[in-house]
């Protein structure tokens, strides 16, 4: 029977890192479903205890250089990974004792040169047995042609050819370039740290009127904490007393606070500001808002991204290719035309530190995890390198429209008075249709409401279905029905019927309210597009995508939206009909389906990304391949600008890799490059294409969107 381990493997910083480990372990009697995710410094496998150990595994894994650290709860990875400290790490360790080995091999050179090549042989090697050892275990373990054996091989083929001072500075700058990369590796890992540090550890927790401090983790569904001015949420839940305003950044990236009343909703980790709030708690801390988020964007780190997958395939015979290639250019020269053998050997010693593939490897990954990082940090939610990849080369952005373009419940949009004022119409109405759960009842109270008016009291309210909804006021029966009902009381003229028409053929819903049976007015009520509709579907035009909305809404209702939005309009699609439209604009290249995340479902999943808006939610945190936790249209151009930003990257990575080695190929082949410089090309590299990939934790979203 097959028993699940989970490892913490420290030193573990680049997909060569993984492989080497994926690799060896798969030699393990008893080992299966090996998982590595380098960017959390993660492993995950099952054992059969009758054939290997826990302590066999970890041994296997020390060998190879790195540090497995025990079991590890996965969702406390992220955060463990927080206590790292560079310089207590085995490779800090090398880095140091390589330089005093260096520095002390120069004071002794100078003092007695007839020792030079001794002690620098002897500095050389202080750093490049750890090194050796390594090459040998991965090589025992099924990868023969790693980093550490190219820098052997050089290292001691210097030391062969008299070049052993230089050899030293060689293992000295391997030994800097591979501190510098776990660096930089963990500085990409901040992102997703910075995500843990938001949910505070200790919570207020309010049991029988009695208020006590304990640790978060220890919330469970139905506590009641007190969240006082500036304390963060310690776990999703619901305002049950008090009102104040809470900055929801940290989870959604809305830069304004929103106002938290009985009855809001807030997440882990949002800020509450100028007002005492008593809040039920509706999720574990296991299961909070942030810690979801944080697993969905460590399972999206885990997975490789196409292009990841391509660059691993070719550094895979592209190692061993180069080693080819150097051995060439030692032999073939002196053989061929005579050349003298210390300068080719030289050369080609060169030509393998040049061939290093980590900053090709990493080049990708490296970010592809800073713009994940960067989009979770600003309620962007890509769940893989995948779907961030293909968001970046779509050519359509097809959108639902109830709930995704527009709010989602009706509004009123027109108060139209025969007599009377307005004021006094909408109070009347609202009056009748008060403890109504119709929509648009519903729609009518919070106008009311938002205007402050005072409504009076109806009595004896009865409602008659697909007509109207009838109440007692002080000056008589008032009646909120449908411009037919209206019609057949006989109270509306021509020239009312005709504002009603037109109300109507603006995709509007029309209820009139009628005193005594005689028309006060009316009120047009319409799922409004959201405020930031307009200029989202603008940024999207202005990047050269074109944009549809698709909708099973009735045509009329569409063509008002579209029109307003200036959007191409499909209405009255059934869901199969809408799914047949998605695969037909996909025929015509990369789409992105944006919708609600509820009843999209088939569309999302047949377009090339789908993209799901839900606030927070938990359909938006698993529908889709992508979310907007700020629930706003301008977020879908974020969500493009990042992924074309990370593709930008990505080709700046790998120019930068291949660039700087074959620039150093042709100057060491033309004799101007000696050994310690090779060395630059990859560990320079390495530090040059993660230090470019951070900057994409530096991702902002537009200000329109802010």
């Amino acid at each position: 029977m097959s028993t699940a381990l989970i490892l913490r493997v420290d030193g573990m910083d680049c997909g060569a890192c993984a492989t080497k480990i994926e690799t060896a372990l798969k030699r393990v009697p008893g080992v299966s479903d090996i998982d590595v995710n380098y960017s959390l410094q993660r492993l995950t496998l099952a054992y059969d205890a009758d054939r290997t150990s826990p302590s066999a595994i970890r041994e296997r894994i020390r060998v190879l250089g790195y540090t497995p650290s025990g079991d590890s709860d996965p969702t406390s990875e992220v955060g463990a990974a927080s206590d790292e400290i560079w310089w207590r790490s085995r490779k800090a360790h090398l880095a140091l004792a390589s330089a005093l080995a260096l520095a002390a091999a120069f004071v002794i050179a100078r003092l007695a040169p007839g020792w030079t090549t001794w002690v620098y042989a002897i500095a050389t090697l202080v750093g490049l047995v750890p090194i050796a050892r390594r090459a040998a275990a991965g090589a025992v373990a099924g990868t023969p042609f790693s980093i550490e054996t190219l820098m052997s091989v050089a290292a001691a083929g210097a030391i062969a050819i008299g070049e052993a001072e230089e050899a030293a500075v060689v293992v000295f700058l391997f030994a800097v370039g591979e501190l510098l990369e776990g660096v930089a590796a963990s500085k990409a890992r901040a992102g997703i740290r910075a995500l843990v540090d938001l949910v505070p550890r200790s919570a207020l927790r309010e049991r029988e009127g009695v208020v006590e401090q304990i640790a978060a983790a220890e919330l469970a569904v139905g506590d009641v904490v007190v969240i006082r001015p500036g304390d963060r949420a310690p776990s999703d839940g619901e305002v049950i007393s008090g009102t104040s305003e809470v900055n929801q950044a940290p989870v959604t990236g809305e830069s304004v606070p929103v106002t938290k009343e009985p009855g809001s909703e807030i997440y882990a980790g949002s800020i509450n500001g100028n007002g005492q709030l008593r809040v039920a708690i509706t999720k574990a801390a296991a299961d909070n808002t942030i810690a979801r988020i944080i697993h969905l964007v460590e399972e999206a780190q885990g997975a490789r991204a196409p292009m990841a997958r391509f660059i691993d395939r070719f550094s895979a015979w592209y190692t061993p290719a180069a080693m080819v290639v150097a051995a060439l250019i030692i032999v073939l020269p002196p053989l061929l035309l005579g050349a003298e053998w210390h300068t080719w050997i030289y050369r080609g010693l060169a030509v393998l530190l040049i061939a290093c593939p980590c900053a090709l490897v990493i080049s990708t990954p490296a970010a592809i995890a800073s713009g994940l990082a960067a989009g979770a940090r600003k309620g962007l939610l890509v769940k893989g390198g995948a779907a961030l990849e293909t968001l970046g080369k779509v050519t359509t952005v097809a959108f639902d429209k109830t709930g995704t373009l527009t709010i989602g419940r009706p509004q009123v949009s027109d108060i139209v008075p025969f007599e009377g004022g307005a004021d006094e119409l909408l109070a009347k109405a609202a009056a009748v249709e008060k403890g109504s759960s119709h929509p648009l009842g519903l729609a009518i109270i919070a106008r009311a409401e938002a205007e402050g008016l005072t409504l009076p009291t109806a009595y004896g309210v009865t409602a008659t279905p697909g007509k109207a909804v009838t109440g007692r006021l002080k000056g008589g029966f008032v009646s909120v029905g449908s411009p037919r009902f209206a019609a057949e009381q006989g109270q509306l003229s021509a020239e009312q019927a005709a504002r009603l028409q037109a109300l109507e053929s603006a995709g509007k819903t029309v209820v009139v309210v009628l005193e005594s049976k005689r028309a006060l007015g009316a009120l047009a009520l319409r799922d409004e597009p959201r405020p930031d509709a307009v200029q989202g579907l603008a940024q999207l035009r202005a990047m050269g995508l074109r944009t549809v909305m698709l909708t099973g809404d009735n045509a009329r209702a569409a063509q008002a939206i579209g029109e307003a939005l200036q959007i191409e309009a499909e209405a009255e699609l059934l869901p199969d009909v809408k799914l047949s439209r998605i695969q037909d604009l996909r025929a015509h290249g990369p789409i992105a389906m944006i919708g609600d995340g509820i009843n999209d479902a088939p569309a999302l999943a047949a377009a090339s990304v789908g993209v799901s808006m839900g606030g927070g939610t938990d359909v938006a945190l698993e529908t889709a391949d992508a979310a907007l936790l700020n629930d706003k249209v301008t977020g879908v151009a974020d969500l493009v600008r990042l992924s074309r930003g990370t593709l930008r990257n990505i080709w700046q990575n790998v120019a930068i890799a291949l660039g700087l080695k074959a620039v150093f190929l042709v100057t060491t082949l033309m004799g101007t490059t000696p050994l310690w410089m090779a060395i630059l090309a990859d560990t320079g590299a390495t530090v040059l294409v993660t230090a470019n990939a951070l900057r994409l934790l530096r991702f902002e979203r537009s200000r329109a969107t802010a």
